[in-house]
């Protein structure tokens, strides 16, 4: 229970978000004070704030973010929860860079909303002190309202005033760069360089040079001193993609580096200091790749400090409509044409189809139709003929290879049954249901990024089902997230 001077200021110009939270705040014991815009509260920061304020990010008049301002020049120590139906990067961004406490996405869970009003009123008590945040501009490219992009948008936000190391996962395609050039833009270093470097596209031979630069002679054909990306980026960020490609020896020079704070040129004796933010990222398993061998463990650990998984495109269809517009209107403006607009028939087709070179993949094909629809409006015969072919033939509803996928699983239990009948063993179902249940847990948390309420509708369960699950197979630990007390 909160102490009893504790109040919480509830701003939202709809009436029904006001009358939610004011009801489900006060049945959990909270005093609340409602306002429908928040130049109603104006007057009343400096001289009697509260302990927690909710507020809308889009209101007539003043908006959240411009409260959020004033809140911090006010009464700093006021933890401020912005909530919105816009979620995007910008607003995430905005929010954090601003001082918010925490980002609430609607529509929302109201019992997770009273877990979040109740962690801030614990950040009031400990009297947190919050950093003062820079201005960002907005030109990330990243968009994304499926729960495993909102943990993505929530994790660049916490990160904007960190110069943290950090590890970025994802099929080829999904964004990574795009996420680390996010990353550098809203940290403290965006003034300076953003150099990015793909491990698997420099020979072996090349990957020291590159990296550390080298002096004159150092080598045959090395006519003349050569800054490497290290001295590029510094002070910034260096990019170093797809990692799990860089060969053992210079993985040993990089954790050196990173270890000692500074390199020497290829060729060279004299120390110079690394100021650098590294940011690395592959679409490999390193923990496979440590196991194998094949990835120093040590080095390893020193990227692996904060890690970041990309959805496949696949994993995030509700996002397909929203991207192919903004890569149309994209590619009109790079070519100088009229942007082409998808059809509702169109729009389904894309984002049904399997795309298996992700978001990439579909820049490229919105490219293609810029250039190639005979038509502004796009129909499904104007697409490229391989995605004109049905996504994924279906069979009573249910694509083939879904079908075939289904068909292979069901196979390999009928063995594993049989085998463990033939060799006497009972109770089938006691060993069967609980690995059963176990993996559609844990696929769909990873799906939804940790989000347990999104997790229990794909699963078809309520939340305090899948929570009891949770507890009953042991997967606390290994499910925990940020966002188990706040799911979007």
């Amino acid at each position: 229970m909160s102490a009893p001077h504790e109040l919480v200021w509830i701003i939202d110009d709809d009436k029904s978000i006001r009358w939610v939270l004011d009801k489900a705040l006060t049945q959990a014991g909270l005093s609340t004070c409602l306002f429908d815009s928040a130049e109603a509260v104006q007057g009343k920061l400096a001289k009697a704030p509260p302990s927690v304020i909710l507020t809308d990010i889009r209101m007539p008049g003043m908006d959240g973010l411009g409260l959020l301002a004033q809140v911090r020049q006010t009464c700093p120590q006021v933890p401020v929860i912005i909530m919105t139906a816009h979620s995007d990067l910008d607003s995430a961004i905005q929010s954090y860079q601003g001082g918010a406490f925490e980002y609430l996405p609607k529509p929302f869970d109201v019992d997770e909303a009273v877990a979040l009003v109740r962690r801030a009123l614990i950040h009031a008590r400990e009297a947190r002190q919050n950093l003062p945040v820079p201005a960002i501009a907005q030109t990330d490219g990243l968009i994304g309202e499926a729960p495993a992009m909102q943990e993505v948008f929530r994790t660049i936000g916490r990160l904007s005033q960190s110069h943290i190391t950090v590890l970025i996962n994802g099929a080829s395609g999904t964004g990574k760069e795009l996420v680390a050039q996010a990353l550098h833009r809203h940290s403290p270093r965006r003034a300076a360089p953003f150099i990015a470097l793909n491990m698997a596209a420099i020979p072996r031979d090349l990957i020291e040079s590159e990296l550390f630069g080298h002096e004159r002679g150092a080598f045959t054909g090395a006519t003349a001193q050569r800054q490497g990306r290290f001295e590029q980026a510094q002070g910034g960020t260096l990019f170093l993609d797809e990692i799990g490609d860089m060969p053992l020896e210079a993985q040993t020079r990089l954790l050196r580096v990173l270890s000692e704070g500074s390199f020497h040129r290829v060729g060279g004796h004299t120390g110079i200091r690394a100021d650098v933010r590294i940011i690395a990222a592959t679409h490999q398993n390193l923990e496979a790749l440590v196991r194998q061998g094949r990835f120093r463990e040590d080095l390893f650990y020193r990227l692996n400090v904060i890690r970041i998984q990309l959805p496949t495109l696949s994993e995030r269809r509700e996002d397909i409509p929203r991207l192919a517009a903004f890569f149309l209107h994209q590619s009109a403006r790079e070519l100088g044409m009229a942007p082409r607009v998808l059809s509702p028939q169109a729009q389904q087709h894309l984002a049904q189809w399997d795309w298996p070179g992700n978001v990439r993949q579909l820049e490229n094909v919105c490219r293609w139709i810029t250039v190639m629809a005979a038509s502004q409006e796009v129909q499904i015969g104007d697409l490229p003929q391989e995605v004109q072919q049905a996504p994924k033939a279906a069979v009573d509803g249910v694509p083939t290879d879904a079908t075939a996928s289904a068909t292979a699983w069901e196979q390999a239990l009928g063995q594993w049954a049989g085998n463990a009948l033939r060799q006497g063993q009972g109770d089938l179902l006691q060993q069967a249901l609980p690995a059963f249940e176990r993996i559609m847990i844990t696929t769909a948390l990873r799906h939804t990024g940790g989000g347990r309420r999104d997790a229990a509708q794909l699963l078809g369960w309520g939340r305090n089902t899948l929570t009891r699950k949770i507890k009953e197979l042991g997967l606390e630990a290994s499910t925990a997230s940020d966002n188990d007390e706040e799911d979007t």
